[in-house]
C-alpha cells in the first residue's frame, strides 16, 4: 500500500496546482491500511474537513485505478504536540535565551547576539503563535501557506504576500512563521519589522551615513525578513527603492520573505509597478472577515488563554454583533471581564450588553438577508425581486448565489430560513451556491473583489 499510496500522490500531483497540492494533499501523512480502509492523518481539523470537502473523492478514485479495488479513506486528526517552555528561563540549558529574536538597534527583531537576554524584550509577540491561531474558512489558506512557509523557508512561497482588513489576524500569522522558524532552527536570523519602522531606519541611516550598515543588516545578515503593513511604503519611492533592492538580494539568496498588506498589490497605485511585480512571484493569499463560528472560536480560545470563564451564549451574542474585526472582538471580551472582575459579577448576556452599551449602539445595525438582497441588487444593478426569483441567466444567478454566501457568512439565519427568504429555496440549493462562491473567491480575482467589496459595505 505505501508504493499504491506514493503512486497516488504523483499522480494527483500531476493533476493539481502546486499551490493546492502543497497546501491541502502533500502534509497528509500515512498513518495505515487495515483491510479495505485506508487512514491518513491530517494536521488539524479544518484540514481534514477541507479536504473530505474538496480532494476526497479525486483520491479514492485514483487509489481505484491505481489498487484495483475499492477503498476507503479515513482521516484522522493530528493531537497537539505538547508545549516546550517558551520563557528561556525555564529551560535548563541557560544559552537558550541567546537563540531568542533580539531587538536591533532600531527596534528590528533579530537573533544574532552575543549575550542571553529575555524573551520580553523580543520584538515578536509570545502570544503570536500558529497554536493560538484559530483557524476558520475565512483564513484557511492563508494560515496553512504560512505553516508551510514556516516548514521550509525560502523553498516554498517566497514571497509569501498575506492581505486582509485591520484586525483579521494578518500580524498574528506573521509573528507565529518567526517564532516556528526559530523553534525548528535557533541558528537562523529572523528579522520582524513593519514598513514604517524599515522607512524611518532608512531615514535616519541615509542621514547618518550608515547606510552600508542598513544594508548589511537586512540584505546580509538576515534569514527571514518578516515584514508588517508594505502598504505604508506607497508613495515613499526612495524607500520603495531601497526595499526593491533588499528584496532582490534576498530572494536571490533564498532567504525567505514574507510581507502584510491590507490591500491586493494591484490596488496600492502608488506602489511601484516593479514592486507589485516581485510580491507576485510567491503566494498572494488574504484573510476574509471570520464568519460566526470562527468569531465564536476566537473567543473563546482568548477566553482559555487568559482565563475568562466565558458562557457559550456570551459568546454567540458578542459574535453576533461584533462582526468586522477581532481585535475590536478580543478587546470587547476583556473590558467586559475587566468590569466582571472589579464589580465582582458574573458575565451574562444582560451584563455585557449593559458594560458595551456604547460601543454597541454605536455600530452598524445588525445585518439582515434583507439589508444583505437590497446591497447586492444596488452592486449588480438588478431588481431585489430578482434574487427571489426563479430566473437563472448569469446575470441574475451570479448576484443571487453571492447574496445567499454573504447571508450564510454575515448573519445567524439557517440555510432553510435563507432559501425561504430567496423565494422559497432548497436548503441544499443555499449551501451549494455558498460553497460555489468560497470555490470562485479562491479561483477568480473578480470574484474575490465582488465579494470582499460587499462584506464592507454590509459591515461597515
Amino acid at each position: 500500500m505505501h508504493q499504491i499510496w506514493t503512486t497516488v500522490l504523483q499522480a494527483i500531483e500531476a493533476k493539481m496546482s502546486d499551490q493546492n497540492f502543497d497546501v491541502w494533499i502533500r502534509p497528509l501523512r500515512f498513518v495505515s491500511f487495515t483491510g479495505s480502509t485506508l487512514t491518513l492523518m491530517a494536521p488539524n481539523l479544518y484540514h481534514k474537513e477541507w479536504f473530505e470537502d474538496n480532494y476526497k473523492r479525486s483520491l479514492q478514485r485514483e487509489i481505484l485505478k491505481q489498487a484495483g479495488s475499492e477503498i476507503t479513506i479515513e482521516v484522522l486528526v493530528q493531537p497537539p504536540a505538547s508545549k516546550a517552555p517558551r520563557d528561556p528561563a525555564d529551560s535548563p540549558d541557560p544559552r537558550a535565551a541567546a537563540s531568542r529574536v533580539l531587538p536591533t538597534p532600531h527596534g528590528a527583531a533579530c537573533r544574532k547576539s552575543s549575550a542571553p537576554v529575555s524573551t520580553s524584550s523580543s520584538s515578536l509577540n509570545d502570544r503570536y503563535r500558529f497554536d493560538s491561531f484559530v483557524v476558520g474558512p475565512s483564513n484557511q489558506f492563508a494560515h496553512a501557506a504560512a505553516e508551510l512557509v514556516a516548514k521550509m523557508p525560502g523553498s516554498k512561497y517566497n514571497p509569501l504576500f498575506i492581505y486582509g482588513g485591520t484586525g483579521l489576524g494578518k500580524t498574528h500569522l506573521l509573528q507565529a512563521i518567526g517564532h516556528a522558524v526559530l523553534e525548528k532552527d535557533a541558528a537562523r536570523s529572523v528579522t520582524y519589522i513593519t514598513a514604517e519602522r524599515f522607512m524611518n531606519e532608512f531615514i535616519n541611516c541615509l542621514r547618518q551615513g550608515k547606510m552600508e550598515e542598513y544594508r548589511e543588516r537586512y540584505r546580509s545578515h538576515c534569514d527571514v525578513l518578516l515584514i508588517d503593513d508594505v502598504q505604508f511604503l506607497a508613495g515613499k519611492d526612495r524607500t520603495q527603492q531601497e526595499f526593491f533592492h533588499t528584496f532582490n538580494a534576498l530572494h536571490e539568496n533564498k532567504k525567505q520573505i514574507v510581507i502584510t498588506s491590507d490591500k491586493f498589490p494591484n490596488q496600492m497605485p502608488e506602489l511601484e509597478e516593479r514592486l507589485k511585480s516581485r510580491f507576485s512571484w510567491g503566494l498572494i493569499v488574504d484573510i476574509l472577515v471570520p464568519e460566526l463560528e470562527t468569531r465564536v472560536a476566537i473567543l473563546k480560545k482568548k477566553a482559555e488563554l487568559d482565563s475568562i470563564p466565558l458562557p457559550d451564549d456570551v459568546a454567540h451574542f458578542l459574535a453576533s454583533r461584533i462582526r468586522s474585526n477581532v481585535r475590536e472582538l478580543e478587546g470587547a471580551l476583556i473590558r467586559v471581564a475587566a468590569f466582571s472582575s472589579l464589580q465582582g459579577r458574573s458575565i451574562t448576556v444582560e451584563f455585557t450588553q449593559q458594560i458595551l452599551q456604547s460601543m454597541l449602539s454605536s455600530g452598524c445595525e445588525q445585518v439582515t438577508i434583507e439589508h444583505i438582497q437590497r446591497e447586492v441588487s444596488s452592486y449588480f444593478n438588478i431588481r431585489p425581486k430578482d434574487l427571489k426569483s426563479s430566473r437563472r441567466p448569469r446575470s441574475i444567478s451570479f448576484p443571487r448565489q453571492i447574496a445567499m454566501h454573504l447571508c450564510r457568512k454575515l448573519t445567524p439565519a439557517s440555510l432553510s430560513e435563507i432559501g425561504r427568504q430567496f423565494g422559497g429555496k432548497d436548503h441544499t440549493t443555499v449551501l451549494s451556491a455558498d460553497r460555489k462562491i468560497k470555490a470562485l473567491i479562491e479561483q477568480d480575482e473578480a470574484t474575490r473583489q465582488s465579494v470582499e467589496a460587499l462584506e464592507r459595505i454590509l459591515t461597515r
